[in-house]
């Protein structure tokens, strides 16, 4: 692992300390290894060095002795700020941003998050341009002979250039984008034609999103295939999993592992996310995933409300859902209103959350009884498979048979109705 400092500004912010930890963390997730943390109490960063410069000069100091080459800042810096950090301290440089586009990058597996990932980074990249070290000796040297003013105009004129690449880079990547992102969406929109719900896991990153999907696609015996990749990592994955789930008595949902937040999460990267995030966005109920063993756990709450309205998610029905109960004393599995607690790898736990989330979304379920002539036997079939069963007789005129199902099949059927 490479060996890294990890440096923050210490303000009036009352989680500092939680953001230092995620820091370390994101840098572990990044095959990095924190061997110094250095903190600094400032109302407010320098503008041209973000520490102060005593600051600066300790850092340079402490990756001299410590044989470190790389600084990472808690703080999305400045072209200016970054520059002359990397001047004074000697190292390179990387703030947070940067960290999380890298480990994004590193992430990403099909070809729409690669797309998402690119386009963050050319975005995030695109005012840090700088002409190169070699550029500004030349321009010096260039200004003692009197020629100063035709080499820095070259440098310029590279810099429009390289600037110019990546515009057009971006806008064609983005172009790419959207021809995925329409197909998406006319996936998308054939879920809501076909009137199933949907639910969408939410929440920090690393909070058990993808474990609780895969407990409850295992408990309810669906192919092994279908189970998501999960891993104690901070963004193990990054593409947003949709499985189709049946229940024992025939309601169906469409659930959904959308990629996990994290604070500050680059507005590079959310607006280049935003439309793998709409799943959020369009699901009938919410369910956020929390690590309640965490002393931050306030924090990922926080976090997760944060983001949720930077993409536009309104009004949506939530349940808290703080797993990892069983490293904590907090009795599981066990639900108040609409904070669940439970463990991802416990079977009640699943069964639990399985039911917490029908009584939630098929609260608009009608309930009827239909005699179905012998002679319509193509309806039975399609309660059968559609609908929850709940008696059935045989009667001389036909099929009675009294089921719960959703409103639009029950006017589909109306004409058979007779309870």
């Amino acid at each position: 692992m490479i060996p890294v400092i990890i440096a923050g500004l210490e303000n009036d912010y009352e989680n500092f300390e939680y953001k230092m930890d995620e820091l370390s963390s994101l840098a572990y997730a990044n095959n990095m290894e924190v061997i110094v943390s250095v903190k600094q109490k400032l109302e407010h960063p320098i503008a041209a060095t973000y520490f102060g410069k005593g600051k600066a000069e300790e850092i340079r100091h402490v990756g001299e002795i410590n044989d470190i080459d790389t600084l990472i800042v808690n703080a999305e810096l400045t072209p200016t700020q970054l520059r002359n950090l990397e001047d004074i301290t000697g190292l390179q440089v990387i703030d947070r941003t940067a960290l999380i586009l890298e480990i994004f990058a590193s992430r990403a597996q099909t070809k729409e998050a690669k797309l998402q990932v690119q386009i963050a980074k050319l975005q995030y990249q695109l005012p840090r341009l700088r002409t190169s070290s070699i550029n500004r000796m030349d321009q010096q040297t260039a200004g003692n002979t009197g020629g100063g003013y035709t080499n820095r105009g070259s440098g310029e004129t590279k810099l429009e250039l390289n600037k110019r690449v990546i515009e057009k880079r971006i806008s064609n990547l983005s172009k790419e984008l959207k021809e995925i992102e329409s197909v998406h969406e006319n996936q998308r929109r054939a879920r809501e034609r076909s009137s199933i719900k949907t639910v969408a896991l939410v929440g920090y990153t690393n909070a058990g999103k993808s474990t609780t999907m895969n407990g409850l696609l295992k408990l309810l015996e669906q192919p092994t295939n279908k189970e998501v990749f999960e891993k104690d990592m901070l963004f193990a994955t990054l593409d947003t999993s949709i499985r189709k789930i049946k229940l024992p008595d025939n309601k169906e949902f469409f659930l959904s592992d959308t990629v996990g937040f994290v604070s500050d999460l680059p507005h590079q990267l959310v607006k280049a996310f935003r439309t793998t995030l709409s799943e959020a966005n369009q699901a009938d109920l919410l369910i956020q995933v929390i690590d309640g063993s965490d002393e931050h756990a306030k924090d990922m709450i926080e976090t997760t409300k944060q983001t949720l309205d930077e993409i536009g998610v309104k009004d949506i029905p939530m349940i808290y859902a703080y797993n990892k109960s069983d490293l904590t004393s907090t009795p599981y599995p066990s639900s108040v209103g609409n904070q669940f607690y439970y463990s991802a790898k416990d079977k009640k736990s699943i069964e639990m959350l399985i039911n917490l989330i029908k009584e939630n979304l098929f609260q608009d379920y009608v309930t009827h009884t239909y005699l179905i002539p012998f002679s319509e036997g193509r309806y039975l079939e399609i309660i059968n498979k559609q609908a929850n069963i709940l008696k059935t007789d045989y009667l001389a005129e036909g099929t009675k048979i009294t089921a719960e199902s959703t409103p639009i099949m029950a006017q589909q059927l109306k004409q058979f109705i007779i309870d």
